[in-house]
């Protein structure tokens, strides 16, 4: 199981990002794929991810309305369009699926979307 997230960056308050995550090593036909992210001196926080099945997105409340999960299976691609971000949005973003082993402990955002791999995260730094 192999997942590269990209495009963290420096923004300013009420900006824009778009991160991508490409995977492999395996094929999303069932459970679900998506993203958390862990800022300094705080826990793991699981944000969104979007289900296999039916596509169904899911949000914690910090980025509902903000945020918006997207998936394209021909590029096995994910993607999290990040608008309106805030200070407090600043963290390492990781891209995550429950399809692989536990890497490091399981990071519970619902019943549907526990992710126990991910891979390396991207900087998401907002500031003035």
């Amino acid at each position: 199981v192999q997942l590269q997230a990209s495009g963290g960056g420096l923004v300013q308050p009420g900006g824009s990002l778009r991160l991508s995550c490409a995977y492999s090593g395996f094929t999303l036909d069932y459970g679900a794929i998506g993203w958390f992210r862990q800022a300094p001196g705080k826990e793991r926080e699981g944000i969104s991810c979007i289900t296999a099945t039916i596509g169904r997105q899911i949000y914690a409340d910090s980025v509902k309305g903000r945020f918006t999960v997207s998936r394209d299976n021909a590029k096995n691609a994910v993607y999290l369009q990040m608008n309106n971000l805030k200070p407090e949005d600043t963290a390492i973003y990781y891209c995550a699926t429950d399809q692989g082993p536990v890497v490091d402990g399981v990071v519970a955002l619902t019943p549907q979307c526990l992710f126990t791999s991910r891979g390396q995260g991207t900087q998401v730094t907002v500031s003035s």
